[in-house]
């Protein structure tokens, strides 16, 4: 059955709509095509699919992450419950989390959604290029039993993104455990994802995003959304995140090779942070969830941010 047949009446830009339950697909299916899944994403902001990794694929990004989660800090800025655990820079911890990264069904959604096809002049002769996606951040959580619910946000803020910007992110969680509403799962707020930049999300609008093993919600970074509560009392919630950009959001001369962290060190905070080592508000270029600025260069000043 194709997508636009089985779509729940979602929320969009009115208040007061019927709530909607997440699409739910199979990539076990052969219908579930890239195409399936940009159908919903376009529509309801999100969706899940199912067995999108293996459970042994599952079980081995869960293992090689778990000294991760062991030995994390509480972040201090209070956007992440005092329960809950990270793991950060996942591509160069977990040989797993590569082979999830690089399964053909995420590829060719995150290759149709952000590639940015662009023509300019090069003199009087048009010349079309393309930028494929990459990496905006990968990340781990564990969220242990009283884990309080996140704020209500969208993944793009990072990028002060408007809805005239979108498609511009998208994000990729994946189950690990188990990921039901009692112990926390993702909550999201269907048709959302189309919303303008004054109306406020609510948590009475949400609807969690359960996942088993394997299974992934894959969602638009514009798509209001927030871990959920732990209210279990002996059930942590293990998932993984992968969060691709468009390409062109990033230097013209990589200034991180061309004046690594030991050059970079004797310069003064001012020009660190024109190198791009400081953190665009509210935290677009974190560093295991810290400043860089103060784990590299010390630096506390009035520009220091707390994560």
């Amino acid at each position: 059955m194709a997508p636009s047949a089985i779509l729940p009446e979602v929320n969009t830009d009115k208040p007061g709509k019927q709530k909607a339950q997440l699409v739910r697909l199979s990539a076990k299916d052969p219908a579930t095509t890239s195409d399936a899944v940009i159908e919903v994403i376009n529509r309801d902001g999100g969706v899940i699919v199912e067995n999108l990794i293996t459970p042994e694929l599952a079980s081995q990004i869960k293992a090689e992450l778990k000294p991760c989660f062991d030995n994390d800090i509480i972040d201090p800025s209070g956007f992440f419950p005092e329960t809950t655990k990270r793991a950060t820079g996942l591509v160069g911890i977990s040989p797993g989390f590569v082979e999830y990264m690089t399964t053909p069904l995420v590829t060719d959604v995150a290759n149709k959604v952000l590639t940015s096809n662009f023509t300019y002049f090069l003199g009087e002769t048009p010349t079309t290029v393309s930028s494929k996606p990459q990496i905006s951040s990968t990340v781990g959580f564990r969220v242990n039993p009283g884990g309080k619910a996140q704020a209500l946000h969208r993944d793009d803020a990072d990028y002060h993104a408007q809805l005239q910007d979108q498609p511009l992110l998208l994000g990729f969680i994946v189950g690990i455990s188990r990921c039901t509403e009692a112990n926390g799962a993702t909550r999201v707020i269907p048709g959302s994802h189309k919303w303008g930049p004054d109306r406020a999300p609510k948590v009475s609008e949400t609807v969690p995003a359960e996942l088993e093993i394997g299974d992934a919600l894959i969602f638009s970074g514009h798509l209001y959304h927030g871990g959920g509560a732990n209210v279990t009392e002996n059930e942590a919630r293990e998932n993984i995140g992968l969060f691709l950009t468009k390409g062109f959001y990033r230097q013209a001369e990589n200034q991180y090779l061309m004046v690594p962290p030991d050059m970079a060190r004797n310069q003064a905070p001012q020009v660190q942070r024109l190198l791009g080592y400081g953190i665009s508000r509210p935290s677009n270029g974190f560093y295991k969830y810290q400043d860089p600025m103060r784990v590299l260069f010390g630096v506390e000043d009035e520009e220091t941010v707390n994560m």
